[in-house]
């Protein structure tokens, strides 16, 4: 038996591919795996911020069509780049354990955001990480950055920005985690939806790769991603907006927070919630709604509405 999967081609989603790649062939040695790079839209375009592009599925959709195509067998995402809602035919098959979903601050001379100069450049492609810091340092200047972590790293040690914030987890992947001056704590700074976690897509009728796989599914993960994404699909919201939302499920309860931003990180609407591991889809719901009540909504449209006048 042959397994395609299919993966964006940088040196990041290679190494989250052959993770995956390897524990399969642990499990099935008989098995062949073949990785296969695919560029999708994201990757092609790099002159642009993430939320001028806009749209859904930035990373993901060229993967998904191919998968849809029957010419890869699985897809392997970072699980923030992909959308609420999966193509009719496509399935979630597995939710392998979550590695760190942190940020991390990467600088040459400071450890933290508090010792960050007044005025200083922090580079970001993320409206959430930048609302985030704002929220924390109103004087901070942001600027967009693009590119794969090695490019982001040769652009800060050639003077471009003073400081950027990248996730732990790729960081870890790529054996870079002496690179962060300090991991930030999700009570101060919320990662990303499904920041650190890997998503493993299938067709939807492939019972077969299905049961192949299911020996990867961590149930902890599962349940947390399952909230926070119900949390994302509630909200509609994307990477043209600042949505952050981090669960944590302990002896079966998950504690979830969730927030919405301003893009100047003036308003910052938090809350959190707790239910049962059961109910993790009702949770995301419930959350993203109060939330919306509390004046979320008002803030997506205002986000909406400056993206469709003037190309944000």
């Amino acid at each position: 038996m042959n397994l395609r999967i299919g993966t964006r081609g940088s040196r990041l989603a290679l190494a989250q591919s052959e993770w995956v790649k390897v524990k399969i062939k642990e499990q099935y040695p008989e098995i062949q795996v073949e990785l296969v790079p695919i560029k999708t839209k994201g990757d092609r375009i790099l002159d642009s911020s993430l939320s001028r592009i806009g749209g859904k599925g930035l990373f993901v959709k060229e993967i998904e069509e191919a998968l849809l195509k029957n010419e890869v067998d699985l897809a392997i995402h970072s699980m923030k780049d992909l959308p609420a809602e999966l193509p009719p035919g496509l399935s979630l098959a597995v939710f392998p354990q979550r590695e760190d979903p942190r940020d991390a601050l990467i600088s040459l001379k400071d450890q933290n955001i508090a010792e960050l100069p007044q005025g200083a450049t922090v580079a970001t492609g993320s409206l959430r990480r930048a609302a985030q810091l704002l929220a924390l340092r109103p004087d901070l200047q942001i600027t967009p950055l693009r590119g794969n972590v090695d490019t982001r790293l040769k652009k800060l040690e050639s003077g471009e920005f003073r400081a950027m914030i990248l996730a732990v987890a790729g960081l870890k992947r790529l054996g870079l985690l002496a690179r962060a001056g300090s991991i930030l704590a999700p009570e101060t700074f919320l990662p990303a939806i499904g920041q650190g976690a890997l998503a493993i897509e299938i067709r939807a009728e492939d019972t077969t790769t299905a049961g192949l796989l299911s020996f990867l599914n961590h149930p902890e993960t599962e349940y947390t991603i399952r909230a926070e994404r119900a949390f994302l699909k509630t909200l509609q919201g994307g990477c043209q907006v600042p949505i952050a939302g981090y669960a944590r499920m302990e002896h079966n309860r998950i504690t979830l927070q969730g927030l919405v931003a301003e893009l100047d990180g003036r308003k910052l609407l938090k809350d959190s919630i707790q239910g049962s591991a059961e109910e993790c889809e009702n949770i995301g719901m419930v959350l993203a709604q109060r939330l919306l009540a509390a004046g979320a909504d008002k803030i997506l449209e205002e986000i909406y509405d400056k993206k469709n006048g003037s190309g944000i």
